[in-house]
């Protein structure tokens, strides 16, 4: 069993940054790729950023590609979202969650641990 708390969600104006957090407590951390995926109302979830299990290999969505970069402190057991130039079109809920081994990277049907989630509003 893993459990995932996200913070550092918010409201912030269209061109402003935010830094979320996502701490793993449970198995193994840092055996696993980690991902951010984000809910907008009414929309279904979509893949934000992946996160190889040493960091080594990253994964973006086209649409926060250049803007948000994902990073993990494994000694920390927490995965980061940094995320610059915010555009009233990321407004949604942001997700970490924890990807089976050999699932695919981008598909939110490949993780079976999900955080409780964190509002992010960008005002334009």
């Amino acid at each position: 069993q893993v459990q995932l708390v996200e913070s550092g969600g918010g409201l912030v104006q269209a061109g402003g940054s935010l830094r979320l957090s996502c701490a793993a407590s449970g198995r193994t951390f840092s055996s696993y790729t980690m991902g951010w995926f984000r809910q907008a109302p009414g929309k279904e979830r979509d893949f934000v950023a992946g996160i190889s299990w040493n960091g080594g290999t990253t994964y973006y969505a086209d649409s926060v590609k250049g803007r948000f970069t994902i990073s993990r402190d494994n000694a920390k057991n927490t995965v980061y979202l940094q995320m610059n130039s915010l555009k009233p079109e990321d407004t949604a809920v942001y997700y970490c969650a924890v990807k089976r081994n050999g699932a695919t990277v981008k598909t939110a049907s490949s993780y079976n641990y999900w955080g409780q989630g964190t509002q992010v509003t960008v005002s334009s």
